[in-house]
């Protein structure tokens, strides 16, 4: 659950409407999917190791002891910066959620039953005061003892899943009753609309902007929305971070059920909500084509406030956007735990810093009584400063080129992750035919007390690891358009060209300048710590009917419910 808020922010209330502008309601729901598949590969792959090895760091941990040290602490360093990064984007973003007001024009066209639609009591109110009172919150929380914290993260949680099956069915009803009636209930799929935008425009900004169309426009618009989507699903690798804050993971199976749930969940909860809230609202929607240029103008650019406002409902915008604050700064506060996580994981590896920095690494790696590294809070949170970015009118293109770099800086992230597991999967296969090592059939993926497998997982992290590497070279494809775009071109391959350095720099550090004496340092450690095995028993998750010979009996009603009980709280 804790993951699962992470994942819902502004990216998929604010930014999904940049989806269905960009790429139009049907094809929208394919860059939906397909991004999800991503997802699907990645997390199985974190899944099934964290699973093994509930280790700390565990987006940095495994490339190092798999594929390379340098791999692994460069890993480390820009996942760090990604999330400290994303914190002070959610705060941005917070403190634009609160300038929310329509134009009397647009409300007069879609027939709304009011003059004015907004806040007026806080549109004069400078963000840096929002930015202010949503960074201290956001660093009093992450304060909490951890059990306070995860509490709170969890109703939390439960709000917003809620919330998004609440407006699920609000835009089911709004489409089944419409004021206004259409031809059917698909008019914003037909013409004047259609399924698919008919032209994609690299530079939409600019005066007269280039129009790419025909199936290259679809193919450039398909790929150019997975920025956008893996910014708003950012978090769900929360999961395998939060593991060795667990307890019970021998007898619970956390982190089987939670990588397989937040996968079932994000997906088809973002893929309905999408779906059915594009039946509403068209593609070429005014405030949609604003968001698509500025960015995170406000909360009037959200399709599902459009979605109410062109429905003439009142009361449901100005509810709406309230729980959109609520949301981005929840997620904000995720982001902060994740950014101190990760750099407390790499206080504790001295390797991982230059010897000039020893000392801050020892201070970065203490916590207090309750086991919270305060320091490491302290500094990711210092990061949240950049939110102040928010009080010039340039906020939104700073504010899309921190995501820009954050999804950059993930992706590699995930392609690492895939590669190491790859690495793995043949490791503990030698391993579990090794009969000099100890209790070597634990390493077995087809033994019984093996904590987490997947079908064909190998083969999903290959996908992974390609389709990764694909979008970390493609993403920033729109810099190259005439006019050459510097700032996004270096916004898009700086993590590249950061990810590459920081692997020199370990090499030079360890090995000298010399290129070709560098070696490559992984250990492929499998027994630090002992790997982790289920309790017997029943295994969590699974439907096994205790009686075989009565199919409807007392003891079978009994198992079907525990097992529906499993998947759904």
């Amino acid at each position: 659950m804790i993951a699962f808020s992470a994942c819902i922010g502004v990216g998929l209330f604010l930014q999904s409407g940049q989806v269905i502008f960009i790429a139009g309601p049907g094809l929208a729901i394919i860059s939906f999917a397909l991004a999800a598949t991503v997802m699907w590969a990645v997390m199985g792959s974190l899944g099934e190791m964290t699973a093994l090895f509930p280790v700390q760091g565990p987006l940095f941990e495994f490339s190092g002891r798999f594929l390379d040290e340098s791999v692994g602490y460069a890993t480390g360093w820009i996942t760090w910066f990604a999330y400290a990064a994303m914190n002070a984007s959610e705060l941005m973003s917070v403190a634009k959620l609160w300038k929310f007001r329509f134009s009397e024009d647009y409300l007069q066209e879609v027939g709304y039953p009011d003059k004015s639609l907004g806040w007026g009591s806080t549109e004069g109110v400078s963000p840096a005061v929002w930015c202010f009172l949503f960074l201290i919150v956001n660093g009093l929380v992450n304060l909490l003892p951890v059990r306070a914290y995860g509490w709170v993260e969890y109703v939390v949680g439960v709000a917003k899943i809620t919330f998004i099956v609440f407006l699920i069915v609000f835009n089911i009803i709004i489409s089944a009753v419409q004021p206004v009636p259409h031809a059917s209930h698909f008019w914003t799929w037909n013409k004047p609309y259609s399924f698919s935008s008919p032209g994609f425009s690299p530079r939409p900004s600019v005066k007269n902007p280039p129009v790419i169309e025909g199936d290259l426009g679809h193919f450039l618009t398909l790929f150019t929305t997975m920025r956008i989507i893996f910014f708003a699903m950012l978090g769900f690798e929360t999961v395998a971070i939060t593991a060795p804050e667990n307890k019970n993971l021998e007898i619970e199976e956390t982190l089987k059920l939670a990588s397989r749930k937040i996968v079932l969940r994000i997906s088809v909860l973002y893929i309905m909500a999408v779906f059915t809230v594009g039946l509403n609202v068209p593609y070429n929607d005014t405030y949609l084509r604003d968001l698509n240029i500025n960015s995170f103008p406000g909360g009037q650019n959200s399709i599902f406030i459009i979605a109410a406002v062109r429905n003439q409902l009142r009361g449901w915008p100005h509810f709406f956007n309230g729980f959109f604050i609520l949301s981005a700064a929840s997620s904000g506060i995720l982001t902060l735990y994740c950014a101190s996580r990760i750099l407390h994981a790499l206080a504790g590896i001295p390797e991982a810093w230059p010897l000039w920095a020893q000392s801050l690494r020892r201070r970065l790696e203490r916590t207090n009584s309750y086991g919270i590294p305060i320091s490491t809070i302290v500094v990711s949170w210092l990061f949240g400063l950049l939110a102040f970015l928010s009080i010039k009118g340039s906020a939104a293109t700073y504010l899309n080129r921190l995501s820009l770099n954050a999804v950059i800086s993930i992706l590699i992230v995930y392609a690492t992750i895939c590669a190491s597991y790859i690495q793995f999967y043949f490791c503990i296969k030698r391993a579990a035919n090794d009969n000099r090592i100890d209790n070597h059939s634990i390493y077995n993926r087809d033994h019984e007390y093996y904590p987490y497998r997947s079908h064909g997982q190998v083969f999903r992290a290959i996908y992974g690891f390609a389709f990764s590497v694909f979008l970390i070279f493609f993403t920033g494809w729109q810099s190259f358009v005439k006019p050459f775009d510097r700032n996004e071109f270096i916004a898009s391959y700086i993590s590249i060209i950061v990810f590459f350095a920081l692997i020199a720099a370990y090499h030079v550090k360890s090995d000298g300048w010399n290129p070709l004496k560098w070696r490559r340092a992984a250990s492929m450690q499998l027994a630090r710590p002992p790997p982790m095995v289920v309790a017997p028993g029943r295994r969590r998750g699974q439907l096994i009917f205790p009686n075989r010979k009565k199919c409807w009996s007392e003891e079978n009603f009994k198992a079907l419910m525990e097992w529906v009980w499993c998947w759904l709280k």
